[in-house]
């Protein structure tokens, strides 16, 4: 056994003992070690250690709050640090500057040309071209095209023949060219948007004018032209092409169900015709009230269809809206004036007010609380919601006596109607007519806006009688005309007469006659060289 020095001093220590062999000092390093044991090292506990004394360190606190406190003032300094170290590494925009030989020859010149971005209007290369050389020989002239064929389009207040020398004829082709057509139709007939496939010949001489050799356009929806040289060194001559053409009427008939207008596209009516046919029946029923999902609309519209398979949609004939097996609403154009007249009123024509634009009525007539100026005041007119933009119609027939800016109105424009009655149309984005101007009912005014006192787009409508506000909605301003005599029985057997038009038949396919079919078939070579036929 072995007794340390310091055991020997005190007593009442515990011996240290240990096996054979083991000096006393070196049991006592290992006691040492055991009581003072170290953890071990970890990579994951160092750095997380470091990460939460990095975001102890709180370098970039928030500016909006504590403003004027020591973070914050840690914050400003880590702020502005940044800034000047962005700016500090800010790029210069001085051009830079490449070394060029002293010398440029012609090949240097043009390996550079291949290689440089320029405008093209500067001569610019697109892509890497190889420098012409020694064995490259410049042309005296570039030959052209034998024949150019082309595609005009006759354009808003262009005149023919105008558009034909724009396109490249010669004066007096082009003047050849209107007499003929002239002759066939008047050129003022011609639609804009019209286009005319032109073939134009070889120049005679250089710098004279190409030949025309021939030019096809629509002249009409029935009519087709083609004026050309059909023998070498002969004249222009013109050839008609009548096209057959169906009047048959559109009527399109079916169940509201969710929406009347979809539904009247899915049984096939163009859009056209769908708003003409619910603007004029919003003027006789609320569209949004009256209209049930079992209703049935019926309405007939001017159509025609060529032969070759075009089709064109033209004005609202009749406009019906039935419930159960009871027509509810029957209007059929009439007059040289083209209005509308109601069956259901013997031959009455109707022209009532109506609604400025389609929507709900968010605010009425009376007292109440100004939502900008805060206080209760009159509101001496109705406001209807509506989008921006939505056009404003006038109610019925008047004059214009005030377009502009007018107060906390905002763009308006102020209709006289008669000699006591006025109508005025608020918070306009745009006005479309100017004082003095004379309106029909249903034409558009102005576009819906957010101009003046207003929290939103929507439109104010006021009514005045001799100068004196009224509530819009309890004036029933209604004119009557009635049909009588030969007039009406002929109103009534038109009526009839249109009411037989079978729904959908005018969306049929209409069928070629073997004249027209075999002028669209192509004519082959070896029939031209066939001996004609003997009778």
């Amino acid at each position: 056994m072995y007794t340390s020095h310091a055991d020997s001093e005190e007593s009442d220590r515990p011996q240290a003992t240990g096996g054979p062999g083991q000096p006393a000092a070196a049991l006592a390093h290992d006691q040492i070690l055991s009581a003072v044991s170290l953890p071990a090292f970890s990579w994951a506990d160092a750095r997380e250690r470091l990460s939460h004394r990095i975001a102890k360190l709180d370098l970039a606190p928030d500016l909006g709050s504590e403003i004027g406190s020591k973070r914050w003032l840690r914050g400003l300094g880590t702020f502005v640090g940044l800034t000047a170290a962005a700016l500090a590494f800010w790029p210069s925009f001085a051009p830079l500057e490449a070394a060029a030989p002293a010398h440029i020859d012609d090949a240097v010149r043009d390996e550079y040309r291949s290689q440089m971005i320029l405008p093209l209007a500067l001569g610019a290369d697109s892509g890497r071209h190889m420098g012409a050389t020694a064995l490259v020989e410049p042309l005296a002239g570039a030959p052209e095209r034998p024949t150019l064929d082309m595609v005009a389009t006759l354009a808003k207040g262009d005149s023919f023949e105008r558009m034909l020398r724009r396109a490249g004829v010669g004066r007096d082709d082009s003047l050849r060219v209107a007499e003929l057509v002239a002759g066939a139709t008047a050129l003022s007939d011609l639609e804009p948007g019209t286009t005319f496939d032109i073939v134009l010949g070889r120049r005679p001489a250089p710098g004279a004018p190409r030949p025309l050799e021939s030019i096809a356009f629509r002249a009409r929806f029935d009519l087709e032209l083609d004026i050309g040289r059909f023998d070498e060194g002969a004249d222009l001559s013109l050839t008609k092409k009548v096209i057959r053409v169906d009047d048959t009427p559109l009527r399109i008939r079916g169940t509201v169900g969710d929406s009347l207008y979809r539904s009247a596209r899915a049984a096939g009516a163009p859009a056209s015709a769908v708003q003409a046919y619910l603007k004029t029946l919003g003027q006789y029923v609320n569209l949004d009230r009256d209209i049930r999902a079992g209703d049935t609309f019926d309405f007939v519209v001017a159509h025609r269809r060529a032969a070759t398979g075009e089709r064109q949609a033209g004005q609202l004939l009749y406009a019906g809206l039935d419930r159960g097996e009871q027509p509810r609403v029957q209007l059929m154009r009439w007059g040289s004036d083209g209005e509308f007249y109601e069956a259901s009123g013997v031959g009455e024509q109707r022209g009532g007010l109506m609604a400025p634009v389609p929507g709900r009525t968010t605010s009425r007539f009376g007292m109440r609380r100004h939502p900008i100026l805060g206080y209760r005041r009159m509101h001496s007119g109705l406001d209807f919601k509506a989008r921006y933009g939505t056009p404003i119609v006038a109610v019925t027939d008047g004059r214009v006596i005030g377009a502009g800016r007018m107060g906390g109105c905002g763009n308006a424009v102020r209709l006289r109607h008669d000699a006591s009655l006025d109508t005025r149309y608020c918070h306009m984005s745009r006005v479309a007519v100017n004082r003095g101007q004379s309106v029909r009912r249903g034409q558009v005014i102005g576009y819906v806006g957010s101009t003046g006192l207003s929290t939103g787009p929507h439109l104010h409508y006021e009514m005045y009688r001799n100068g004196r506000a009224i509530d819009p909605s309890s004036v029933q301003y209604v004119t009557r005309a009635q049909l009588a005599g030969v007039e009406l029985r002929r109103f009534k057997d038109a009526l009839a007469r249109i009411k037989t038009v079978e729904p959908g038949a005018a969306l049929s396919e209409l069928e070629q006659t073997a004249a027209e079919v075999a002028a669209t078939e192509p004519v082959r070579e070896i029939d031209k060289l066939a001996p004609p036929k003997r009778s």
